[in-house]
């Protein structure tokens, strides 16, 4: 699903191979974007967009996400002070995610637990439970 403002390809060897940022939103609007820091690639969150938030982060250089619990456009850093300037972002093959590398603010942190990735947590392929990680 193409949204105002963005082009829309549908041959799908110009989405794949060309050279012009068409980003596939999905039947709600959005699109999943994987955060990292641009530094040394470490995950920090997983999050979504919509077709204005991710416009204003192009413009500003600032993560901007839409919220589907809050059902709002969430400007990363507004209420927390883990800003995010952006680096550059890539897309995936088919358009339909979003890879933001930034540079984190504030305390260095992403995830409302306090901590610096939200991916703090590793499954043990052995047993399926839950193992803290040291990030």
């Amino acid at each position: 699903m193409a949204s105002a403002g963005f082009a829309e390809i549908k041959d799908k060897r110009d989405l794949e191979e060309g050279g012009v940022f068409a980003p596939r939103f999905d039947a709600t609007g959005l699109i999943v974007c994987m955060t990292v820091e641009a530094s040394t690639n470490e995950p920090l969150m997983l999050a979504y967009m919509n077709a204005e938030s991710l416009r204003l982060t192009l413009e500003t250089r600032i993560a901007h996400y839409w919220s589907r619990s809050r059902n709002a456009l969430w400007r990363k850093g507004d209420t927390s002070g883990q800003t995010q300037r952006v680096v550059d972002i890539r897309v995936d093959c088919d358009q339909d995610a979003i890879l933001l590398r930034v540079e984190a603010g504030g305390d260095g942190g992403a995830c409302h637990t306090g901590r610096k990735s939200c991916f703090y947590r590793a499954v043990d392929l052995a047993t399926g439970a839950l193992k803290f990680i040291d990030r």
